[in-house]
């Protein structure tokens, strides 16, 4: 076990200096428990290079069985810690945007459902994607299940066009009169996919402004203001479409084709609250596709959210 601990420190510091003082030992107490380590499993864990070293294919197989493992066994104290104070945690991998615009405005709803969970949020400012290795559930787009995560459809990828009602006002009467829209997009810088080219000026010569931001909060939020149209994610704009406090800038939408998922990691014991969590979330998300349909049937909502993934 000393062995492994040490194993565990250096991979994750890359250097043995670093480990040893995190262990609180010697830099050679480090290398010697390695070497033993490596003594016993007859291969080679670490490459040693200038200034650290790094992990060799069985290093790395080692060192994700062991992480998965901590992984496992913080989650059973935490439990353990939550049932002796009679909260339960449950922590999320969201983006900013969604948990800016979808989360919080339904906070009040969540805590009357769950009077005695304590939500954790780890935030992604970019594209949706990284492990979900330190959280109970993930939002991502992924195909389906695999081997080590087991995923369960939200939605399909639906963008669809949204500015605030006194920026469609002002640039045109109707949801469907394009004429003078948009003078100004709202993008979101490294976007997947790149959407940046649907706002193209509509006759040679048009000039459309563009605020680029890194963060789709604060995408959402200028979209807000009524400073822009913006592309809306479905899975995070929602809950404005229906308290049409955004509203579409044209009656059209665009499917992707990729699957937005709640993902868990099979290693993590399925803990019944983080089970009705992730239920609760996907029904308030369906509940806000059949709202949104309602108030605007062109678009085609309803039928767009039920093309599920085959898993």
């Amino acid at each position: 076990m000393n062995g492994l601990f040490t194993f565990e420190a250096a991979a994750r510091c890359g250097n043995f200096s670093r480990a040893a003082q995190e262990l609180n030992v010697t830099p050679a107490a480090v290398s010697r428990m390695v070497a033993r380590l490596e003594e016993h499993l007859e291969t080679t864990l670490f490459v040693r290079q200038p200034g650290g070293v790094g992990l060799t294919e069985s290093g790395r197989l080692l060192f994700d069985a062991i992480a998965r493992g901590f992984s496992v066994i913080e989650n059973a104290l935490r439990e353990i810690e939550d049932r002796r104070i009679g909260i339960q945690t449950v922590s999320l991998s969201v983006s900013t945007g969604f948990t800016t615009h979808w989360m919080m405005p339904r906070m009040a709803d969540f805590k009357k459902e769950f009077p005695a969970v304590d939500l954790r949020f780890q935030l992604v400012m970019g594209a949706l994607a990284g492990p979900v290795n330190d959280v109970d559930l993930g939002m991502r787009f992924v195909g389906g299940s695999d081997e080590r995560h087991e995923a369960v459809f939200i939605m399909p990828e639906i963008l669809i066009p949204i500015c605030s009602p006194s920026y469609r006002e002002s640039h045109g009467s109707e949801a469907t009169d394009v004429k003078r829209m948009p003078d100004t997009t709202i993008n979101l810088s490294d976007a997947q996919p790149n959407w940046s080219s649907l706002f193209s000026p509509l006759n040679e010569g048009d000039a459309v402004n563009s605020m680029i931001f890194s963060d789709y909060a604060i995408v959402v939020q200028a979209a807000l203001l009524g400073q822009g149209v913006a592309l809306g994610w479905l899975n995070v704009i929602a809950h404005w479409l229906r308290t049409q406090a955004l509203v579409p800038a044209r009656e059209q939408l665009m499917i992707t084709g990729r699957q937005c998922h709640l993902v868990r990691l099979r290693d993590k014991p399925a803990r019944p609250i983080v089970t009705q969590v992730r239920d609760w979330m996907i029904g308030e998300l369906n509940a806000d596709i059949v709202a949104v349909d309602a108030l605007y049937p062109t678009l085609g909502l309803k039928s767009a959210g039920r093309s599920k993934s085959t898993e």
